[in-house]
């Protein structure tokens, strides 16, 4: 019988816990479409009944993995004293974990592995430049008021990479501007959205599930509602999205917001202070089954970040046949159609409303036929494959 080749994939996060975040649904997506000449382990955080630091068998979307807990946190929306990084990252030191294939989807973790063998990978999830840009990222994350710090550490580690993968292309530049030596290992990664999840349903279908929808939270059976899925957090600026709301003047229109984080109780007092508590809902961390429930009867999706990479949510929600309302962030201006969404062109409450207004009036402009075909190129099945493919062609030349 043939060894089989061993991924670790390195991420701060359980992945059996109610979690959105892009980076944990591309992890799933390479553990789920993983072929079968791959073992996939996974290094993460547990919750307090499970012991740390050991090995542990576990199904993720449908497959077996082996899962090592390094430590217990009991959310991983909500940033703590001690960054969840540092800690995961110090909880790395004094171990080797080193395996065939190891995919890092933060930087500083890699800290630990710079003695270990194998191949390496960076994932690089958001346009770098504008998240470490104290001017344009909200306070998004912590090494904003380190940024000279940051780059110090990120040039020491990132050489240890075979590849650097963005799903950002103008993070791709940066880095291969900023890093000339190991420009040729920096590579653009379309993000991906799993088909097999997120589908839309016919017209029919779609009516009956907004109706019930509507029931469900005692609302008019005319209700429409608008979706926004992700992290409470800065970087996601959901505060600017009930700004907006207030603004919209339409009537039987609900917003519905799924995801959890650190702004949860800032947003209930400002949802409460502009008077919209019958017009909001928070959802609350909602699974990935429900979230696609959500996506293929809401009228429209919206997005309101700072800065972005190619953010999942986009693309499952077009996927579900949901136009989509966003920031002018990211990647997804390149690929938004005139015919599946509105990039607003400030980033301002009023705009937001406007395109989320023009969305609403018009819901003939942005069929559910022309969303579906814009995420099309993005299936999860296809992107992830093709990375598989090289890695085996790579591992077999080395053993050749």
């Amino acid at each position: 019988m043939t060894k089989k080749l061993i991924l670790t994939i390195f991420y701060q996060f359980n992945p059996w816990h109610s979690s959105i975040g892009g980076i944990q649904t591309v992890i799933r997506s390479f553990i789920k479409y993983a072929p079968s000449e791959f073992e996939v382990r996974l290094v993460g955080t547990g919750d307090l009944a499970s012991a740390s630091g050991v090995w542990q068998e576990g199904e993720v979307a449908g497959r077996a993995i082996q899962f090592m807990p390094l430590f217990p946190l009991e959310d991983d929306n909500v940033r703590g004293l001690i960054p969840t990084t540092v800690k995961y990252t110090t909880a790395l030191f004094g171990r080797c974990l080193a395996s065939d294939f190891m995919h890092f989807h933060r930087i500083e973790p890699s800290l630990a592995a710079l003695n270990w063998s194998g191949e390496k990978t960076l994932f690089v999830h958001n346009d770098i430049a504008k998240q470490m840009n104290p001017a344009t990222a909200n306070n998004g994350i912590l090494w904003q008021r380190f940024s000279a710090s940051y780059f110090a550490l990120e040039g020491l580690l990132v050489k240890q990479f075979s590849q650097i993968f963005s799903c950002n292309t103008e993070s791709a530049k940066f880095y291969q501007q900023r890093y000339p030596a190991i420009a040729n290992r920096v590579a653009y990664l379309k993000n991906t959205v799993d088909d097999e999840v997120f589908y839309p349903l016919d017209p029919k279908q779609r009516a009956q599930g907004r109706k019930a929808l509507a029931q469900e939270h005692n609302l008019s059976e005319q209700t429409r509602f608008i979706l926004f899925a992700g992290r409470l957090h800065p970087q996601k600026d959901p505060m600017l999205l009930i700004r907006a709301m207030a603004t919209l003047y339409i009537a039987n229109v609900h917003l519905l917001i799924a995801g959890d984080g650190e702004l949860k109780d800032e947003l209930r007092g400002e949802i409460s202070f502009l008077g919209l508590s019958n017009r909001v809902t928070m959802l609350g961390a909602v699974g990935q089954e429900k979230l696609a429930d959500l996506y293929r009867v809401c009228s429209v999706f919206v997005l309101t970040s700072v800065y972005e990479g190619l953010p999942l949510t986009v693309l499952e929600a077009l996927a579900c046949g949901t136009p989509v309302v966003t920031t002018n962030c990211g990647e997804t201006p390149k690929f938004l159609g005139a015919d599946s969404g509105i990039v607003c062109s400030e980033r301002t409450a009023v705009a937001i409303a406007d395109a989320l207004g023009k969305v609403l009036h018009h819901p003939e402009n942005y069929s559910a036929s022309s969303c579906v075909r814009t995420a099309q190129p993005y299936s999860a099945r296809t992107v992830v494959s093709s990375v598989y493919e090289q890695m085996l062609n790579r591992a077999h030349q080395r053993s050749a």
